[in-house]
């Protein structure tokens, strides 16, 4: 394989008209640059100067070469810069990966205003739950990851992954509007004979209700499980029970109201989790998108601020 600094160096001597010339614009020795210009015959197994006593006359092959290099090793300058951009974050591509209702809530206005400020880097979305998204971080098929962390059921995010807290939701109740406490000034000790609709058994959002309950010294009786939070807020409306919900998904829905669930660990944290091949440019964009919005609990919406 030819050698970039051997064309350089040839370069050099076409250019001003000498090994000696070349040596002094390139801070080389006369030495060093018969060195590289030998090297680079052999490797083409051709003779790129004749050699007299009065200098040296570069070949018909030498010109060729020089013509080719001048495309080859501006290619490889453009790579060089290439490659300091993509460090800096200003260009490339970026495999996101996110829960659903960052999805929906958080990420298009995010997204939107990472774009504006960094128009070189395409950012490729996936949804999935926090353990599914920690696999594809740490088979290096994501670059970076949204998850989130109940309060009341601690997550450990894996060594060499950098977590930083971009949002805390507040955990709200969802009640029918005819209900008796839709008035506000709840605890979860006025909730004791509720019949609850809540996530699927094992999942966080779960466990999360039952530890709370728990605190207040009661186990919730389960009348509903969904994890589709339009369905949740469709069997709150009609009556069926009432709900424990994060911030992000809630909804304006005809005959339901949202409290504010009064509770010491009545809250979700949204986490970004950076691989370590994310360049800090790209993760600092991405963190200042994501924290530049004004999330609006009463109605549940991210706007840009």
């Amino acid at each position: 394989m030819l050698n970039p600094l051997q064309l350089q160096t040839l370069q050099a001597v076409l250019r001003t008209g000498s090994f000696a010339d070349a040596a002094r614009e390139l801070g080389y020795t006369g030495s060093a640059v018969s060195q590289q210009i030998a090297a680079l015959e052999r490797a083409t197994r051709t003779e790129l100067f004749e050699r007299s006593a009065h200098g040296v006359t570069p070949t018909p092959m030498a010109h060729f070469i020089v013509e080719r290099a001048d495309q080859v090793l501006g290619q490889l300058r453009t790579l060089e810069d290439d490659i300091v951009l993509r460090q800096r974050g200003t260009v490339g591509r970026i495999r996101l990966g996110t829960f659903p209702t960052a999805a929906e809530r958080l990420l298009p206005a995010a997204l939107s205003r990472f774009g504006y400020t960094h128009p070189g880097v395409a950012v490729h979305l996936t949804e999935g739950e926090p353990n599914e998204l920690f696999g594809l971080l740490q088979a290096h098929e994501l670059d970076l990851a949204l998850i989130y962390r109940y309060g009341a059921v601690p997550t450990k995010v894996p060594r060499d992954f950098e977590a930083v807290q971009v949002l805390r939701e507040g955990l709200y109740l969802l009640l029918p509007q005819t209900h008796p406490l839709s008035g506000g000034g709840i605890t979860v000790e006025d909730l004791q004979a509720e019949s609850w609709i809540t996530a699927r058994a094992g999942t966080a959002g779960a466990s999360t209700l039952r530890r709370l309950c728990a605190d207040a010294g009661f186990e919730p009786t389960i009348a509903h499980r969904s994890n589709n939070y339009g369905v949740v807020h469709g069997l709150v409306a009609a009556g069926l029970g009432i709900a424990v919900v994060p911030e992000l998904s809630l909804r304006p829905v005809d005959g339901v109201t949202s409290v504010r669930l009064d509770a010491e660990r009545a809250y979700r944290d949204v986490l970004a989790v950076r691989s370590p091949m994310l360049p800090d440019g790209s993760w600092d964009g991405l963190l200042s998108a994501f924290r530049s919005g004004d999330f609006r609990p009463a109605r549940g919406e991210w706007t840009t601020g």
